[in-house]
């Protein structure tokens, strides 16, 4: 009995059907709420340092306004929210048509104090959030130019980690400007696929203990990666940029000395480049970056839709391509990439 109670306070799990569910249920496997949006809510209600997931059935998930992710206590939750697919990659079930779609509607919904005007769709206001087992499209309401499917504002929140997930923009229809916007210590993404994003990772401010693995970055027209001042702990290894307006970008006066290590990093218009505070991007070359078994030169191929329309290992690596011997996409390292 003493085991039961223990495991109510410590943990809780909530289910979201946009098919089945309904926002007057209780969010049970068996009555599911109908939007991330109440789940998000209930999840914000909880107790400090409970341990809480929000689990997704297929299907589309449109974003009306932007969802925040929260707990009482704002950013002093001892424990973990989790958004995760209900059907992972890794499990055998599991196809395309089985993840999440979250797609967001919404106009411009920033803070009116922010110096531009944008949409977000997941705001990230809380410690240790984990997203995992979904996939991200742009926004097309007409009214928004810049648009970020995940952005956390909060340099004191810590420990944002992504996995399995899909970004996928489309610049004259649905774009999106920033995949992952996210200041503050602990942000972690491994096992992603941004394609078409015209930026994939915004971190700026606060940047500390990051770590960017197994992920495929792929036609970022502006850039791969803006990265600002950082004081320490940086891992990236085992990715595949490639087709990008610029690889990297730090700021400028600033020369870090972090390490990118067995990736393909090839075929981006500018390898390296500063953002000035004046305003303007600048390609350059000095760089005090230490590489380890980086290929600048490659050919990357993904397996994306052809003649037939058809879904053909979903952006992942094609068997031909360079790079393939690198454990990047969608699956852990565990599982082939040619499921």
């Amino acid at each position: 009995m003493l085991l039961i109670m223990y495991t109510r306070v410590d943990a809780q799990l909530f289910f979201v059907d946009p098919v089945k569910g309904s926002d007057n249920a209780p969010g049970s496997s068996a009555a599911p709420f109908a939007s991330l949006e109440k789940a998000a809510d209930a999840a914000a209600a909880l107790p400090q340092g409970a341990t809480i997931t929000i689990r997704l059935a297929p299907g589309l998930h449109l974003l009306k306004n932007k969802v925040t992710i929260t707990s009482k206590g704002a950013h002093l939750s001892d424990g973990r929210l989790i958004i995760e697919a209900a059907v992972m990659p890794d499990d055998t079930a599991w196809t395309p048509a089985k993840m999440p779609v979250i797609q967001s509607v919404s106009g411009n919904n920033n803070d009116p104090n922010h110096k531009f005007p944008h949409s977000v769709g997941l705001l990230i206001a809380t410690n240790d959030v984990v997203l995992r087992g979904l996939k991200f499209t742009g926004n097309a309401n007409p009214d928004v130019t810049y648009y970020y499917p995940v952005k956390k504002e909060d340099t004191l929140c810590h420990g944002l980690k992504i996995s399995q997930c899909y970004f996928i923009g489309e610049k004259n229809a649905a774009p999106i400007q920033g995949a992952i916007w996210a200041h503050g210590p602990g942000t972690g993404v491994e096992h992603c696929i941004f394609y078409g994003c015209k930026n994939a990772l915004l971190l700026f401010r606060g940047i500390k203990d990051f770590s960017l693995t197994h992920s495929i970055i792929y036609d970022a027209y502006e850039a791969a990666v803006w990265f600002g001042p950082f004081t320490a702990a940086f891992t990236f290894r085992d990715n595949i940029v490639s087709n990008c307006n610029f690889f990297w970008l730090r700021p400028e006066n600033t020369y870090p000395e972090y390490t990118f290590s067995n990736s393909v990093i090839a075929n981006n218009k500018h390898y390296t480049g500063i953002y000035r505070a004046a305003g303007g991007l600048l390609p350059i070359e000095k760089n005090n970056f230490k590489e380890e078994r980086i290929r600048k030169t490659a050919s990357v191929v993904l397996n994306e839709v052809e003649l037939d329309g058809l879904k053909k290992g979903d952006l992942q690596l094609s068997s031909g391509s360079d790079g393939y011997d690198i454990p990047a996409g969608i699956f852990s390292s565990a599982i082939k990439q040619t499921r």
